[in-house]
């Protein structure tokens, strides 16, 4: 889509990715990594911010991508809600919460600002380039 060739060239991907993994070294540690329920739930949430970054780039059409964005800014809210959650039951420390509810700020406003332009852009997707007609 655009002039990127792959999802993993996508900035909001890299970034998504990166987070993602700070969170989960977050939930190795006690008492966080005794509360299965709370461990899955921000594991699961952001994970799918670069999930469905990566599937919605892999559908080959815009609108279903913008869709997909949608979804991952929504985790990307969930995150902060779960990280909030931690800091609340002492799992995590106020300056590691501050910490992870800016970044996860900044990748929904990155998110936004990608779905800005996408919905600014004309071309439909490479799966809809067979279906162009000329009228010659």
């Amino acid at each position: 889509m655009g002039t990127y060739q792959r999802f993993e060239e996508l900035p909001i991907w890299m970034e998504a990715r990166k987070l993602a993994f700070e969170v989960y070294q977050l939930t190795f540690h006690l008492p966080f990594a005794n509360d299965f329920a709370r461990v899955n739930q921000i594991r699961r949430a952001c994970g799918s911010v670069a999930d469905n970054s990566a599937e919605g780039y892999e559908r080959d059409g815009r609108l279903e991508f913008i869709n997909f964005l949608s979804i991952a800014k929504g985790s990307a809210g969930e995150v902060r809600f779960q990280l909030h959650r931690a800091a609340d039951l002492a799992f995590i420390t106020k300056t590691v919460l501050d910490e992870k509810v800016a970044a996860y700020k900044n990748l929904a406003v990155q998110i936004a600002n990608f779905i800005k332009y996408l919905n600014t852009n004309t071309n439909r997707g490479i799966k809809f380039k067979d279906r162009i007609t000329s009228t010659q």
